[in-house]
């Protein structure tokens, strides 16, 4: 993969507002200790401890792909918990978001612009990240476009076509547009045409064979897609690179009983990876383990962005 451009300088303007001035937990929440996650309910009533557990991962790419490379820690979760584990693939953001507010989904990995929103509107509690070895985290955002596109620079996106993921995605569209407007005046609509593909793999392969002149990613996805051989990182040129985002977060729902969270918490941090799906999946990137995270502390970035393009957390 070539690379041509990498500057953070215009998301670390971004990132110099408040941190959570628009952000606030819908009505059905509470939060009594100022953690912005929705608290357990103190009563009993309102808890719950299901007999089948529902675990959905973030929807960047083919559900059916990570079938089975959830199935080792899915089978961990079920021997710590004592419970019934199934994988629910669901094909979109929104999807999962209003699985978890119905409480038909109880544990979830959620995507890294999506979090504020599963937080605010469906009670979803992280408290997990992936890591490397070491204890660091996140991906990038990258601008990609493909050799000869003539696109070298973010300015030569005037009047091209620039595909986006989702619009609840920080690095397929919160923060690649919050950007282009604030760094280089360059409007959606105005300047250039937008396209939704719904993904980063559809975004990726759109790019690679040329039907987008250019895809704003998440590179962890273009690093495990190239480690499968799906995609050719010749066929594609990076002309942007952000500083780092927290990636997926992983967590569950507000109202399960407080022991049965604990003993999620304790199955993400005691598996072992080693010869595992997810260590055929992930390794690519790095990653090796689940590290603990706060919503308030590591998605601070990312309501910092959304403060900056005036995102509000409507609940329906």
């Amino acid at each position: 993969m070539i690379f041509r451009l990498a500057t953070a300088t215009a998301l670390a303007t971004l990132m110099s507002l408040p941190a959570h001035a628009n952000f606030q937990l819908d009505s059905r929440y509470t939060d009594a200790d100022g953690d912005m996650i929705a608290d357990i309910p103190t009563d009993p009533a309102e808890l719950v401890d299901p007999d089948t557990l529902v675990f959905a991962y973030t929807p960047v790419e083919d559900p059916a792909v990570y079938v089975d490379v959830w199935a080792e820690f899915l089978e961990h979760l079920s021997e710590v918990t004592g419970k019934e584990v199934e994988f629910f693939p669901v094909q979109n953001n929104a999807a999962q978001y209003e699985a978890m507010r119905a409480g038909r989904l109880h544990i979830a990995g959620v995507n890294t612009g999506g979090n504020a929103i599963a937080v605010a509107c469906s009670g979803f509690r992280p408290f997990a990240m992936m890591a490397n070895e070491d204890g660091s985290y996140g991906y990038e955002m990258e601008i990609i476009t493909y050799p000869g596109s003539g696109i070298e620079e973010l300015a030569d996106l005037k009047g091209r076509q620039l595909a986006f993921t989702s619009e609840t995605s920080n690095s397929g569209f919160k923060a690649p547009q919050a950007l282009l407007e604030a760094e280089f005046d360059l409007e959606v609509e105005r300047d250039y045409t937008p396209a939704f593909s719904g993904g980063h793999d559809n975004s990726i392969l759109g790019v690679a064979n040329q039907d987008y002149d250019a895809a704003a990613i998440a590179n962890s996805v273009l690093t495990r897609m190239a480690a499968r051989g799906v995609v050719n990182e010749d066929d594609l040129v990076s002309i942007y690179k952000s500083d780092t985002f927290p990636t997926t977060g992983y967590g569950v729902v507000y109202n399960l009983t407080p022991e049965l969270q604990e003993k999620i918490q304790e199955a993400f941090f005691s598996f072992d990876w080693e010869g595992t799906g997810l260590e055929q999946e992930f390794s690519a990137q790095g990653e090796t383990q689940f590290i603990p995270i706060t919503f308030q502390e590591h998605w601070s970035v990312i309501r910092q962005i959304d403060e900056a393009m005036g995102v509000t957390y409507t609940c329906n």
